[in-house]
C-alpha cells in the first residue's frame, strides 16, 4: 500500500444514497484515506458527484473504476442483486474490497464470494460496522470484565426501520424477499451480529418468520406494492457459552421500543437502548447495574473507544468511519481487525438456520 489507502466507491449520488451520506464523510474524515475515484451509471449524476465530493476521476462504467491503476481498493455499495458480480471482478483485479452487507443475494452466493477471495488471498471488509460502534464495544468490554458476573440471558426487541406500512421509493426494492435485502438481513442482521459478536454464536435455535404485512405503500406515489420480505423475526436459542438469547424484529417503527438489548448475568445487568433498530445508524443509551446496586445507572462510553478522535459526523458516517480506521490498520499491517467477507458468512449461515427453521419448525444446530 501507499502512504495512502486509494479509493475507488462504485453507487455514488451527489445528494442521497448510502455512499454519500455515510462512506464518503467516514473516508474524507480520516487522514489515511483518499477517495480517488466515484462511479455512477448516470453520466450527470455521476460527474455532479465528482464536483460535488472533489474526486478526480469519475466514471460510469464500473468495470473502468475496478480496473483503474488510481485505487487500491473498491468499495461496493449498489444493491444486493449487483454485489456478485462487482465482486468477483474486484477480486480478479487484485483489489482489496469492502462490499456493503449483506454481500451476496443468500448463503450460496456468499459462500462463494468468500471462498474466491481467500483462493486469492484478496483482503477483504463487509459492511457489518456495528461491531465498531464505540458503544457496542464498551458493552463487549464490560462482559468480558466480569461487569455482569456470568451471562444467563440475553434478550433484544428491535424495530426493522423499513418493511412496515410505508416505503420510501429508494428502499423499494428491499421489500422484494428475491432480491436478497430484506429485515432479516438489514436492521435484524445488524443487531445479530452484534449480539453474537459480543455475547459468542449460536449453537442452537428455534425461529418464526413472517410477513405479516402482505403490501407496502410507497411514500412518494402512494402506490402499494407486494411485501414478500419476512416483517417478523423471532428467535430463541443457545450461546456457545449456555446463556439463553431471545430476538424480536418487527418491520417498521414504534412509538414505543424500537431497540432494546438487555443482558443478564449472575452479578448484573446491562440495558442498551436506541431510537431505531440499527445499532449502527442510532446513538445508544447504556445502562447497568451490579453487584449490591438496585438501580440501572447510565454508564458513560469512555473516549478512549472513540478511534477516530472526533464526534461531529452524522451517527452513520460516524460508525462507518470506526470501522474505516480498523480497516486502514489491518490492510498496513495484515491484522483482521474490522469483519470481512469470512465473519458475513458466519451471519449469512445463521440466517440461513433461521429460514430453516422457520419453514421447517425444526431446531437447527449450528
Amino acid at each position: 500500500m501507499k502512504n495512502k489507502i486509494r479509493v475507488g466507491i462504485i453507487g455514488v449520488s451527489p445528494e442521497r444514497g448510502w455512499a454519500s451520506i455515510a462512506h464518503i464523510p467516514a473516508l474524507k474524515a480520516l487522514s489515511e484515506y483518499e477517495v480517488n475515484c466515484i462511479s455512477n451509471r448516470n453520466q450527470d449524476l455521476a460527474n455532479a458527484a465528482g464536483i460535488a465530493y472533489n474526486v478526480p476521476f469519475v466514471f460510469t462504467d464500473n468495470m473502468e473504476l475496478i480496473n483503474s491503476p488510481e485505487i487500491d481498493m473498491v468499495v461496493i455499495t449498489v444493491k444486493v442483486p449487483e454485489h456478485r458480480k462487482l465482486v468477483e471482478e474486484s477480486i480478479i483485479a487484485g483489489k482489496a474490497v469492502y462490499c456493503e452487507w449483506p454481500l451476496g443475494n443468500g448463503f450460496e452466493e456468499t459462500s462463494k464470494l468468500a471462498r474466491m477471495a481467500k483462493e486469492r488471498n484478496i483482503h477483504t471488509s463487509i459492511g457489518l460496522q456495528s461491531r465498531a460502534v464505540p458503544g457496542i464495544n464498551y458493552v463487549k468490554d464490560l462482559v468480558k470484565d466480569g461487569y455482569v458476573g456470568e451471562v444467563l440471558s440475553t434478550t433484544m426487541v428491535g424495530s426493522g426501520i423499513i418493511y412496515g406500512a410505508f416505503t420510501e421509493q429508494a428502499m423499494a426494492y428491499t421489500v422484494d424477499a428475491r432480491n436478497g435485502a430484506g429485515m432479516i438481513f438489514s436492521t435484524f442482521g445488524h443487531a445479530l451480529d452484534v449480539l453474537c459478536d459480543t455475547l459468542g454464536e449460536c449453537v442452537a435455535l428455534n425461529a418464526v418468520a413472517l410477513n405479516r404485512r402482505k403490501t407496502t405503500t410507497v411514500i412518494e406515489t402512494g402506490d402499494s406494492i407486494p411485501m414478500t420480505a419476512y416483517d417478523q423475526v423471532a428467535v430463541s436459542g443457545v450461546l456457545k457459552t449456555g446463556a439463553v438469547a431471545s430476538i424480536h424484529y418487527r418491520g417498521g417503527t414504534f412509538t414505543g421500543t424500537n431497540f432494546m438489548w438487555e443482558i443478564n448475568g449472575s452479578d448484573g445487568s446491562l440495558l442498551i437502548t436506541a431510537d431505531g433498530g440499527h445499532p449502527a445508524v442510532f446513538p445508544l443509551t447504556i445502562k447497568g447495574s451490579h453487584g449490591d446496586e438496585r438501580e440501572m445507572e447510565i454508564l458513560n462510553i469512555p473516549a478512549a473507544y472513540n478511534l477516530i478522535g472526533r464526534s461531529d459526523l452524522y451517527p452513520a458516517a460516524f460508525n462507518i468511519a470506526q470501522h474505516y480506521r480498523r480497516l486502514s490498520k489491518d490492510l498496513l499491517n495484515g491484522t483482521q481487525l474490522s469483519a470481512g467477507f469470512e465473519h458475513a458468512l458466519v451471519r449469512h449461515r445463521m440466517i440461513q438456520a433461521i429460514e430453516i427453521s422457520a419453514e421447517t419448525g425444526a431446531r437447527q444446530m449450528l
